[in-house]
């Protein structure tokens, strides 16, 4: 299915049941021809969900390109970017970079090396999710891709070491060497470009390798965070207590609504503080990314140090934790 259709479907699918992480055995079911065909390295013998768990998203494995010799230009020589749009801003070791959602939402991965640091910045525009990963594990510097599945409507991704298949919400690997294992992640902010200069005057901003390949600047998702149920490739249970396409802030496998933190703009809890603040655009709103509606920044910090944090939709984090409630009030 092509992604620029996705905004004209409006019929959802019914409830799968949650699947535990245990390891199943490989007898249980087969493996798909095609899967084997694309991912020759992958271990399908063991992984820690069932097959049917994950769905095709439409394009073929890198059929949603990653970028993996990212080009960066300084604050100054950037024209195109309007103050309130999105970017994923990363500060590590001194160093300090913006990845815009106007090119993640094309590429959804990025694999770079910033302070000495190699990183995977993530962004899965079905969930509004975006992780920044070290790319350090077991030894080896992983470089990652798309699968072209997607798990709960998350992003499936590979990394092209080992061939084992990751969860992006979750950072936990699902199909392949390193099932069970979990990826290191790294605090970053998705906040607006005009914040991101006023913490990093001197930072670089990702730019597209090859300009007119994509879009750049267009929402492909057309009102998708209006909509009050996620797409039909979602497959699970929705929250009753909560718009399920309602923004949330996800820490530590706890989560407060958007709405709760615009409202009160301050959220403490023991060490941790949120804090909400106007100015950043939807990426997933109108057609054009700079005029989508104000959804804020958010900055999530322990005893003033910024924390790791997802802004991402409620049906999302009911999907990974059922067992666990939204704080809404």
């Amino acid at each position: 299915m092509d992604r620029r259709t996705f905004s004209k479907l409006g019929v959802f699918s019914s409830a799968l049941a949650v699947i535990g992480v245990m390891a199943l055995p490989a007898w249980s079911e087969s493996v798909p021809s095609s899967w084997e065909f694309q991912f020759p390295k992958t271990d399908f013998t063991t992984k820690s969900i069932p097959f049917s768990d994950i769905i095709s998203g439409g394009p073929p494995r890198d059929g949603i390109p990653s970028i993996d010799d990212p080009i960066f230009k300084p604050i100054a020589d950037i024209t195109d970017l309007k103050a309130t749009e999105p970017v994923i801003g990363l500060i590590l070791n001194g160093k300090a970079r913006a990845y815009p959602l106007r090119i993640l939402m094309w590429h959804e991965i990025v694999n770079d090396t910033i302070g000495g640091v190699p990183v995977a910045v993530t962004y899965c525009p079905l969930c509004n999710s975006g992780v920044v990963f070290d790319r350090r594990f077991d030894g080896h510097v992983l470089s990652f891709g798309t699968t072209g599945k997607l798990r709960k409507s998350d992003l499936v991704m590979y990394d092209r070491q080992t061939e084992t298949w990751w969860q992006q919400f979750l950072g936990e690997g699902l199909i392949g060497k390193y099932t069970g294992e979990t990826l290191k992640v790294i605090p970053a902010r998705l906040e607006s470009y005009e914040n991101f200069i006023k913490r990093a005057p001197g930072g670089e901003v990702l730019v597209p390798n090859r300009p007119d390949q994509r879009n750049y600047g267009r929402n492909p998702y057309l009102a998708y965070d209006q909509q009050d149920r996620p797409y039909p490739l979602f497959e699970g249970d929705l929250p009753d207590y909560i718009n399920p396409m309602a923004r949330i802030v996800v820490i530590d496998q706890k989560a407060w609504s958007l709405e709760l933190l615009r409202q009160k703009g301050t959220v403490t809890d023991g060490d941790l503080k949120i804090t909400w603040s106007s100015g950043q655009n939807s990426a997933l709103d109108t057609s054009k990314i700079s005029e989508g509606q104000d959804v804020g920044n958010v900055v999530a910090q322990r005893s003033g140090v910024d924390t790791v944090y997802d802004v991402t939709f409620a049906f999302v984090f009911n999907a990974f934790h059922p067992d666990k409630r939204i704080i809404t009030e």
